[in-house]
């Protein structure tokens, strides 16, 4: 027997006035013809997923990725860009290596440039070298941006690191920062020819003319720490600490992230003052 529309809401309200708590929707009282469900345990198919309270799924990848529970997010005007590791160039370098590519670094260089909510960079270093030409363009990049950039060398700054180092506006170096200065080398077949020197000499005057560009230190001056020998065991060169490198007109002050992100902010204040914008 089938029981239509109209007779299974009279028997609901015959059953709601009989037995308040038994109210159409209440599992007390199912439709004829129903189906009960079964009571099954949590876990089995067809049975939605018993919600554990706890960490959310953010949090614990913050943990798993970063050590910390939370990660402040902060909008700023400023943005960071890190030059680590091995600066890669034209050739891929094996997996173990922590590299920096330099077509990673430049494109995001470029959108800093157009970015209208972007005013200033601070570029933090510790890299061992690389791509002499990967980190020239990098150095170039930076060196040409029409926005503040601030320079800052942690840990350390070597080789091809150092042009990248003076590109800003102004650089830091913290006082436990050491940078290499040494004569550009060549990895692989070398044919000992003239024109190989020629060219190794070539690469270099690029170097030392980017440099003594960017920075107080002279020509002669570098030119001296960079073939100066009874320094490096393996080549000749020199090794500064964070003082030496000031004293010698390679970075303008001693300092960390502090000193570093105060002084880009008094450079956008400048910035925004050639501009006739007003100051916040």
């Amino acid at each position: 027997m089938e029981i239509n529309n109209k007779e299974w809401n009279l028997v609901t309200e015959i059953v709601k006035n009989d037995n308040p708590g038994a109210v159409p929707g209440n599992p007390n009282v199912e439709p004829p013809g129903a189906i009960p469900t079964p009571q099954t345990a949590p876990g089995v198919p067809g049975n939605p997923p018993k919600r554990i309270m706890g960490q959310s799924r953010g949090t614990l990848e913050s943990i798993k990725e970063l050590g910390t529970p939370a990660v402040p997010e902060v909008k700023s005007n400023i943005h960071c860009v890190t030059i680590v590791g091995q600066i890669e160039g034209h050739i891929i370098l094996p997996g173990q290596n922590k590299t920096t590519k330099y077509e990673h670094v430049i494109p995001q260089l470029v959108a800093i440039e157009q970015s209208d909510e972007v005013e200033g960079v601070v570029l933090i270093l510790n890299t061992v070298g690389g791509d002499v030409e990967a980190g020239l363009a990098i150095a170039e990049v930076v060196a040409t941006m029409t926005k503040p950039t601030v320079t800052l060398v942690l840990g350390g700054g070597h080789s091809i690191g150092v042009p990248i180092a003076v590109s800003g506006r102004y650089s830091f170096i913290a006082p436990t920062a050491s940078m290499t200065i040494h004569p550009i080398r060549l990895n692989g077949l070398v044919i000992g020819v003239p024109q190989t020197y020629e060219y190794l000499d070539k690469m270099q005057d690029r170097v030392i003319r980017f440099v003594t560009q960017h920075s107080r230190v002279t020509e002669e001056c570098f030119r001296e720490l960079m073939f100066r020998t009874g320094e490096l065991a393996r080549d000749i060169g020199t090794v500064m600490i964070g003082k030496d490198a000031v004293e010698c007109g390679l970075i303008d002050e001693i300092g960390g992230i502090g000193q570093a992100l105060e002084k880009l902010k008094q450079l956008i204040e400048e910035n925004r003052q050639q501009k006739g914008v007003p100051l916040q």
